[in-house]
């Protein structure tokens, strides 16, 4: 049996520019950090006593099949057919957190799954081809409106300055800052659930079906990915610009798509800004899920009483990646 475990990431800036539509023409940039939430998939063979020969259970639901062909899920579909799976398997998928929630949670999946296979077949694969052919059965297989940094955030861990090149070649950088620094960052930064999932999808393409006519604000926010980096390197005195620049990022990823924001999700923005928050914004594509704030520390507790009844979800960044946390032969 196999299990591995892969975190769920939060991205900060930059998202937009990591859709290959985009940063082929113009390059992009991202800044993320995984945190200590994660996705689990576990793996283990199935014996031949049934008449399916693999199953799969997710959350609520499970399906038993014979042919890639007959699998619903298109995650597990792709990746199975991806490494030509052959032994008859079980395998089960589990979260900390809500799918469609903002979090990168359907890339950690597939990082996971592809990892635990690999695993399977006895094999070590790098962070970064996990993540590479995660891309690849995503948006090549899949055919999904998706970008390319969930699943190099949910792979490699840490906080990192992900680079998109015009040449389609994509550098992860691990941005190093002080034990004191990442603390208080993470003092200031707040989640809350709101209580309501979205598809993605639907958000991203629309998105991408009015890239020609938001270039102005993709390239902007592109631009702020090496303010905020300015930020995380100068002194802990200047950190709350931090929160201006999330704000500043908000008011451009609205602009994107009519799809973005709700009256809801404004309602709750509005009222977070009126009770300490400094900046923040919807995690994803949008239309609901997490919402991130950033606040002084000490007015985390007014914050927290503000957004009541949301529900407020305490983490921690998180740095080694995906992992496999259990083996044993079979």
């Amino acid at each position: 049996m196999i299990i591995t475990r892969t975190p769920f990431r939060i991205s900060f800036f930059g998202g937009g520019t990591d859709f290959p539509a985009w940063y082929r023409e113009n390059g992009g940039a991202v800044l993320s950090t995984s945190i200590d939430k994660f996705c689990y998939v576990s793996l283990r063979k199935l014996p031949p006593f049934f008449d399916y020969k693999h199953k799969i259970v997710f959350f609520s639901k499970q399906e038993a099949f014979n042919e890639f062909d007959e699998i619903e899920h298109p995650a597990v579909r792709e990746t199975y057919r991806f490494l030509d799976v052959q032994d008859g398997l079980v395998m089960q998928h589990d979260g900390d957190l809500p799918s469609h929630s903002g979090l990168g949670s359907s890339s950690a999946f597939t990082v996971g799954l592809l990892h635990a296979l690999y695993a399977y077949n006895g094999k070590m694969v790098t962070k970064k081809r996990l993540a590479m052919e995660a891309i690849h059965i995503e948006q090549n297989m899949i055919s999904e409106a998706v970008g390319s940094q969930d699943q190099l955030a949910s792979a490699f861990g840490g906080l990192n300055k992900i680079i998109f090149s015009a040449q389609d070649n994509i550098e992860v950088k691990p941005f190093l800052i002080s034990t004191e620094k990442s603390s208080y960052l993470q003092s200031c930064l707040m989640l809350f659930f709101t209580g309501f999932a979205r598809f993605a999808v639907e958000i991203e393409r629309d998105k991408l079906l009015h890239l020609d006519k938001k270039k102005h604000e993709l390239s902007l926010m592109h631009s702020i990915v090496d303010a905020a980096t300015g930020i995380l390197n100068g002194d802990l005195s200047g950190f709350l610009d931090f929160g201006a620049l999330l704000h500043e990022s908000w008011m451009l990823k609205k602009r994107l798509s009519s799809k973005v924001s709700t009256s809801v999700i404004d309602d709750i923005y509005v009222k977070a800004m009126n009770n300490g928050a400094l900046g923040g914004k919807i995690l994803g594509a949008g239309g609901g899920g997490f919402m991130l704030f950033f606040v002084r520390p000490e007015d985390r507790e007014r914050l927290r009483n503000g957004l009541s009844p949301l529900l407020h979800v305490p983490f921690r960044f998180e740095t080694l990646g995906s992992q496999v946390i259990y083996f044993t032969e079979e």
